[in-house]
């Protein structure tokens, strides 16, 4: 082991050019997984972070929660499944918010107080006791857009005022606002007076005490016709274009890890190749090939491991000018699996290396062929 710490005291700019580099892939790699977690949060986050644990979409949405409609009657049958112990409506519309800032895009969700499928994780203020109070998406606060303010609902003009902020509760990555049901049903009949009753676009359902989500789920789509019944995770998953977005970001960032791979492949390749007449000197002498197989293992994980601190501390710089509506922020479980999957991986790359290693012959020092494989 020695023996590869002073090789990299020997060679300060050599190994210090391929940690920086690997640094910054790792930092592209963390980057690529922090931006599309959070564009994914913003576009489900309404649906994980409600309080439902199985939600109920009607089967011609397939699982679209914008394009679902609860028929009336069907919340009846659903609460007659066994082991269902509340179910509520919930439901979601896009609407013209005027805010004291000008006009913006946003989402509505109405839902029942006190019943499952309300907003979990306040971070500021409370929960609506009221119609025309809401909840505002955290990440939307901005000025004449937080709690205390007013905004009005176009068409119709129907005001809401924002009593609390909650986390990560943005939906189709817009500013979204949790208001009671019966609130959102007239503020929707003043919008669009024309429209014919306003039904839930899903049903939020609470199983009993001790009721595993997934069967419960399975249970009622069996029971009830016409409806699909999805666990919390299951539904968040399969939101309209989620599914895209995460097979081009694991493209991404498994062609980032291949990069880190050939680099630190070739890398310890060339050395293994440059050092050879050490090598074969050192076996003469009676080093065991182990002691540099280990040595050259723990030059790998040595680079790649501050490489990877380096990259987090890039990440954790790069923080702390990202945008309110769109934070970056370190995951340390991020950055430690990162890591950990950097220095495995790279280990793989390096048994090339470990290959040339042990193919040498001792032999060669004696007769004058230094270097030279058996």
């Amino acid at each position: 082991m020695s023996i590869a710490l002073t090789e990299i005291r020997r060679s300060p700019l050599r190994f210090g050019l391929l940690t920086a580099a690997v640094g910054l892939l790792l930092a592209l790699v963390l980057f690529l997984a922090t931006v599309g977690g959070a564009l994914l949060s913003r576009i489900t986050g309404a649906l994980e972070r409600q309080s439902a644990p199985v939600l109920v979409f009607a089967v011609e949405a397939r699982r679209n929660v914008q394009a679902s409609l609860i028929a009336p009657g069907v919340a009846e049958r659903v609460a007659a499944v066994p082991g269902v112990a509340a179910v509520a409506p919930w439901v979601t519309r896009g609407f013209t918010l005027r805010t004291g800032a000008g006009l913006r895009d946003g989402t509505l969700i109405g839902y029942e107080p006190g019943g499952p499928g309300a907003p979990t994780d306040i971070v500021e203020g409370r929960l609506p006791r009221m119609n025309g109070e809401a909840v505002l998406s955290a990440l939307d606060a901005e000025a004449g857009f937080e709690v205390g303010s007013t905004v009005r609902v176009l068409p119709g003009g129907s005001p809401l005022e924002i009593v609390g902020l909650a986390e990560g509760a943005s939906f189709a990555v817009q500013p979204t606002l949790f208001t009671p049901y019966e609130g959102f049903t007239a503020i929707a009949r003043r919008a669009f007076p024309d429209a014919g009753p306003v039904l839930p676009s899903v049903l939020a359902v609470a199983p009993a005490p001790g009721e595993d989500p997934v069967a419960l789920a399975r249970r009622i789509t069996e029971a009830v016709p016409g409806v699909e019944a999805l666990d919390r995770q299951t539904a968040v998953a399969s939101v309209p274009g989620t599914d895209a977005i995460r097979s081009s970001l694991g493209l991404l960032l498994g062609l980032a890890f291949v990069v880190v791979v050939v680099v630190i492949g070739f890398f310890f390749l060339i050395f293994a190749v440059q050092k050879a007449d050490v090598f074969t000197l050192l076996l003469a002498m009676g080093t065991p090939a182990r002691s540099l197989v280990g040595g050259l293992a723990l030059q790998v994980v040595l680079v790649v491991g501050v490489g990877s601190l380096l990259a987090t501390g890039l990440l954790a710089a790069l923080a702390t000018t990202g945008d309110r509506a769109f934070p970056i922020s370190v995951d340390p479980g991020l950055a430690l699996g990162t890591g950990a999957t950097a220095v495995a991986l790279s280990l793989l790359a390096a048994l090339g290396a470990v290959r040339r290693i042990v193919r040498i012959d001792p032999a060669a020092a004696v007769r004058g062929g230094g270097g030279e494989l058996a």
